[in-house]
């Protein structure tokens, strides 16, 4: 049996990889404290002030596109490094711009940082980890992307009474965990299988092996390089990526990434100080309530990891669908009823329903519905959709709440959620308990 146990040289690369999953959220939101202070003092149109706002998000749709480019050419190694040096060179430059597109195109480059690390990061993790760590360690990343968001919001509520040029100190202070992550990727070693597939360096992954897991026999480290060598002699299928067979995995991946992001989240929790402000609370008391979205994202998030193996994918959609249209349809009363004080509660109930729902589900889900030759392209695809929506979103938001009330954009946000239980029902199929291989053969992607 092949061994595992626990090792230096496994942990420190896995935590160092995941850590690109807590510049990622930290870069993410820590916009919000800063977004309705850009724009004042610039005197943004609600055009400009959503461009800006969605800048580093149409920065990550470009990196989700082309991240595969340099994580395959270049290795997993220096992809993370690049990460590293986008998040610094961003966090900087969006400190110290002078005037809004100079912050557009420095916000955009953490973009593509959070874009190639989505692509990356879970890459080398799972490649470095044993079949029997692999769940854990890559989910490190999942919830290091949560503990980044409630580190930005707590961070913001700090930072906002430095005086009028707080919103820079916001923005710059990712410069510093960026500093920190790219030296401790200098640290790591290049992914064995990579340098197996593209390198053909099996001398040099065979002493990369050999440090990450040294409690493995010299016959148990060649038997698995030997496996992943027959893998790549496979030949591979003529069907392409795009045809009728693989109609269901591509509609799924594509759907679930739509839902996601027009439940509204990423519009709430990049202005989620503005939200609370609606609501009649002071700023200072606005800016606090999003310390307590972080908190109870992260528990929910660490709940949901727990249960996705335990319940079952398409349960926690259904417990997350049920706690969307709930907390959202409340708020859009509350708003409508003038009860305003119900909503940084129903707020909380809306973060919790992702974060035991969709945001534990998404990510998995698309890994496992594609066939193997095609699991590459699926996951761009899911990954893609989601960013483009979460741009467009945050793009026109600003220009929703000039023109709707807080009551139809809350119930336009639920009766799209309506949708998407009726689209778990009745399309969503159950991935727990089943191997890639399996879901592959029964539910006949190709064999059709």
């Amino acid at each position: 049996m092949f061994k595992s146990s626990s090792n230096l040289s496994l942990y420190y690369s896995a935590f160092a990889a995941s850590i690109s999953g807590f510049l990622f959220g930290f870069d993410t939101v820590v916009i919000s404290g800063a977004e309705q202070t850009i724009q004042k003092i610039w005197q943004l149109n609600s055009f400009i002030h959503g461009l800006t706002m969605s800048s580093a998000l149409w920065g990550t749709v470009l990196g989700a596109l082309l991240g595969g480019v340099p994580t395959e050419n270049w290795g997993r190694k220096k992809s993370l490094i690049l990460v590293g040096l986008l998040y610094f060179i961003s966090a900087i430059g969006s400190a110290l711009a002078p005037e809004v597109y100079t912050l557009i195109v420095f916000r955009f480059l953490g973009g593509l940082g959070i874009g190639i690390s989505t692509i990356a990061a879970p890459l080398y993790i799972t490649e470095i980890s044993p079949a029997d760590k692999r769940g854990k360690l890559t989910g490190m990343f999942q919830f290091n992307i949560v503990l980044g968001i409630l580190i930005a919001f707590i961070s913001n509520t700090i930072l906002k009474h430095l005086g009028p040029d707080s919103w820079r100190y916001m923005l710059g202070i990712l410069s510093i965990p960026s500093f920190f992550y790219i030296i401790l990727c200098l640290g790591i070693s290049e992914s064995p299988r990579w340098l197996i597939v593209k390198r053909k360096n099996t001398e040099k992954a065979f002493e990369i092996f050999s440090k990450l897991y040294p409690h493995s026999s010299k016959i148990e480290i060649t038997n698995l390089m030997n496996s992943i060598s027959s893998n790549i002699k496979i030949q591979k299928t003529k069907l392409t990526f795009l045809t009728k067979s693989l109609s269901k995995p591509i509609s799924l991946a594509f759907f679930i990434a739509f839902f996601n992001q027009l439940s509204g989240i990423n519009a709430i929790l990049y202005f989620a100080p503005r939200i609370f402000e609606l609501t009649g609370l002071a700023q200072d008391a606005a800016l606090l309530q999003t310390v307590g979205i972080g908190l109870i994202n992260l528990i929910f998030t660490l709940t949901g990891l727990w249960l996705i193996d335990r319940l079952g994918r398409k349960t926690l959609l259904y417990i997350g669908s049920l706690g969307y249209i709930l907390s959202l349809g409340l708020c859009s009363y509350s708003f409508a009823t003038g009860n305003t004080e119900l909503v940084p509660y129903c707020i909380f109930a809306f973060i919790a329903a992702h974060a035991i729902g969709q945001g534990a589900v998404i990510w998995v889900f698309i890994s496992e519905i594609f066939p193997n030759q095609f699991r590459d392209a699926g996951q761009t695809l899911g990954s893609f959709t989601h960013w483009l929506f979460a741009a467009l979103l945050t793009l026109f938001f600003p220009k929703m709440v000039e023109l709707l009330s807080p009551a139809l954009i809350f119930g336009i946000f639920c009766l799209l959620m309506i949708l998407q239980l009726i689209w778990v029902k009745v399309w969503v199929p159950e991935t727990k308990g089943i191997s890639l291989e399996s879901i592959e053969n029964e539910m006949g992607y190709i064999n059709k």
